[in-house]
């Protein structure tokens, strides 16, 4: 009788420590770089994602890996960084509404590159963004009052 009493309590404790070993997040939370939209595809979070340069003003931006040109706003502050093709940027950015973003001064270093134009356009189009647009993966930067996104940015697949 005395080890069935024992048994039982040891079911008891261990019953009640059972739920302490389960881990905290649901399957259903997002993680930090995507979340679920109602149709259940993913979309890419604004911050601590890895923007890659896909066009500018409408034109199809050639990609080569030793030179890729992209965009990351860090997740905890208000800093952004990048690679501008020739050149690594850095500077601030605002967010002020729901869709509203723009970029502050960026810093970049000054190596000497044969050919500037696409770093050049890439720097403009995010010191004229005003707006932006997350759709599934693909980020789409825009001015004032442009219709043609600056610069549209493919999240980079992990």
């Amino acid at each position: 009788m005395r080890s069935s009493v024992v048994c039982i309590a040891l079911l008891g404790s261990f019953s009640l420590l059972l739920p302490s070993c389960q881990s905290k997040m649901s399957p259903t939370s997002p993680t930090p770089a995507a979340t679920a939209n109602p149709s259940g595809t993913s979309i890419a979070a604004l911050r601590g994602t890895h923007w890659n340069l896909l066009q500018l003003e409408g034109q199809p931006i050639a990609a080569t890996p030793e030179k890729q040109i992209y965009l990351q706003l860090n997740p905890t502050e208000d800093s952004a960084e990048g690679q501008a093709g020739c050149n690594r940027f850095r500077g601030s950015f605002t967010l002020s509404g729901a869709d509203q973003l723009q970029f502050g001064a960026l810093l970049s270093t000054r190596m000497a590159c044969p050919d500037l134009t696409t770093e050049t356009a890439f720097l403009s189009a995010l010191r004229n963004s005003r707006r932006y647009r997350i759709s599934a993966d693909t980020l789409y930067l825009q001015g004032e009052s442009t219709a043609t996104p600056l610069a549209t940015l493919q999240a980079q697949k992990q």
